[in-house]
């Protein structure tokens, strides 16, 4: 069945072994790639995000919240390192998916992906131009605002926000070697930034602000108690997505059998303690409710102000008023790590989905001279700065983290179907206690989807259904390994994945207005509706039609 047709794992190890002038070129060892995943973990998850769900959601177990994100992380890293291990060729879950489930949820997870590394890379970049204009105006430099937010923000456009993403884009055209060796040196020092923090701050810890630890809840689902810890982790774990994007460069990896388990799991391993060490002192050096509103997204500013004595007018004096800037500008620069990778990501997930012909064969060219593949970065350049240009970070963050999660419990699905369909293929690393540590991880992923707000899963499904369209309509046609003509059985499954998609959009649309009130804006739910009731109806006509013909 072609729709579910298979990349064998002799033809991608093959794809890896290439080493054309048109192919990517092998740079990266086991240490630039536990960098790499460490300059895509340690940015806005930890410095901006971790502010606004302890704000909103958890209050002090904001740490408890983490954990549970690190377990899911620790189940789904697993799964990749296993992946990665046998199948290292660029582009990822997508990849993996191929080899084990077939073109069609290739596709889904590749279109997903694609979603993921965009709004994790502009959520990063919203949130540099917010530590930027606060640096700027501490030494008395003021942007107008209308130039540094968005429109859902009071603002016209964020152009700080879409600067860092060209610069970063161009710097990523230049080449993958010297964009890691970029990385490795930012990434060392925000190391040590976030160990300076944690350890000047951990003197000034009240035990008061930890009381209560876990927030009664609000009678809002979300907001304080066990649901707003589990939302909190849902949110965070956009922090954790750095592992993936190190299984993106597989192909530009020396002896990825054996180098990429040690750079995804290594820097999962690193990041989680250091996240956990973080949060706790936040939200001990300052009270949770102190990270709401304006400078939510920049918590680690407010938590540094509260480093200090309070003076007689009960204002706090901070006694390292050096340490805000400095940190200022480490975090810059480690959020242009992230961008970086994030970036990289996502323009090798284009790459391969481009290379079998899913997308336009023009986003698989390589630059003669640098072996990148320039024409996604261009494109990525152009969209995710406009993205990051005109959407507000919430939207961003939640965008990003229910995009991980689906991909991560595709990946861990997929180790399920491969442990029973190939058995015997050469691995460089076994996932342990196989079937226990996928399911798991399916199961811990799920629940934190499930906890995500209405208007984020509108979002994502209106996302995947725009994809659905793009393989009906194209990819499916003209992928290199789907040249015969399609049965009537699998028109009529992409029929049915569009109405049931359209179906359950319309009815979580009309969810999330309802729960939100009547009154309130209804553009997205208006939206969502037009969208899901014309696909039902074009859907619904191809599915009764008889001959395929007429439906090709």
């Amino acid at each position: 069945m072609s729709l579910f047709i298979k990349k064998s794992i002799s033809t991608l190890v093959n794809e890896a072994d290439d080493r054309g002038q048109h192919t990517l070129k092998k740079t990266l060892g086991p240490w630039k790639l536990i960098t790499l995943g460490i300059g895509a973990i340690i940015g806005a998850g930890l410095f901006s995000v971790t502010g606004n769900a302890a704000a909103d959601h958890a209050g002090s177990a904001i740490t408890i919240s983490f954990i549970i994100a690190a377990v899911g992380c620790c189940f789904a890293g697993l799964c990749y390192a296993e992946f990665a291990s046998m199948i290292p060729v660029a582009g990822s879950a997508y990849t993996y998916s191929y080899a084990t489930m077939g073109q069609f949820i290739a596709w889904v997870i590749g279109w997903d992906l694609v979603l993921e590394y965009a709004v994790a890379s502009a959520t990063v970049s919203i949130s540099w131009s917010r530590y930027f204009v606060k640096l700027l105006e501490d030494i008395g430099i003021f942007l107008p605002p209308e130039l540094t937010s968005c429109p859902w923000d009071g603002g016209i456009v964020n152009l700080p926000a879409a600067f860092i993403v060209i610069i970063m884009s161009f710097i990523l055209i230049r080449g993958t070697g010297r964009s890691s060796t970029i990385n490795t040196i930012i990434v060392i020092l925000k190391v040590i930034i976030v160990l300076v923090f944690i350890i000047v701050g951990w003197k000034y810890i009240n035990s008061e602000n930890y009381t209560p630890y876990i927030p009664e809840n609000t009678g809002t689902f979300g907001e304080y108690g066990f649901s707003g810890i589990i939302r909190a982790a849902a949110i965070v774990f956009f922090a954790f997505i750095g592992f993936d994007a190190v299984s993106t460069a597989a192909q530009e990896t020396k002896n990825p059998k054996k180098n990429m388990p040690i750079g995804i799991l290594g820097s999962l391993l690193i990041c989680t303690i250091l996240y956990i060490l973080f949060a706790h002192v936040m939200t001990g050096v300052a009270p949770y409710l102190s990270f709401k509103g304006q400078d939510g997204i920049a918590p680690v500013s407010v938590a540094i102000d509260h480093m200090g004595s309070v003076d007689a007018n009960g204002v706090f004096q901070p006694a390292y008023p050096w340490l805000n800037k400095a940190i200022s500008i480490a975090i810059l620069a480690g959020y242009s790590s992230v961008i970086l990778v994030m970036l990289l990501g996502q323009s090798r997930v284009f790459y391969s989905m481009s290379k079998d012909k899913l997308l336009p064969s023009v986003f698989s060219k390589v630059h003669p001279k640098y072996r990148t593949p320039v024409n996604s970065n261009l494109l990525f350049l152009v969209l995710v700065s406009a993205f990051a240009a005109f959407v507000p970070a919430r939207v961003a963050g939640e965008m990003t983290s229910i995009g991980t999660l689906l991909a991560f419990i595709i990946v861990c699905t997929g180790i399920l179907v491969m442990r029973k369909t190939m058995p015997d293929a050469p691995r460089g690393f076994r996932t342990p206690l196989v079937p226990l540590i996928p399911i798991l991880g399916i199961i811990t992923c799920l629940f934190m989807m499930v906890f995500l707000p209405f208007d984020t899963w509108i979002r994502l499904i209106v996302w995947m259904i725009i994809g659905l369209d793009i393989y009906t309509w194209y990819g499916r046609k003209n992928a290199n390994r789907n040249k015969e003509i399609f049965s009537n059985r699998e028109n009529n499954i992409l029929n049915l994945s569009s109405i049931a998609l359209s179906a359950v959009l319309i009815i979580i649309s009309v969810w999330h207005q309802y729960a939100i009130g009547l009154d309130q804006d209804k553009t997205l739910t208006g939206f969502a509706i037009v969208l899901g009731t014309i696909h039902i109806f074009i859907f619904g006509y191809r599915l009764i039609l008889k001959e395929s013909k007429k439906i090709q």
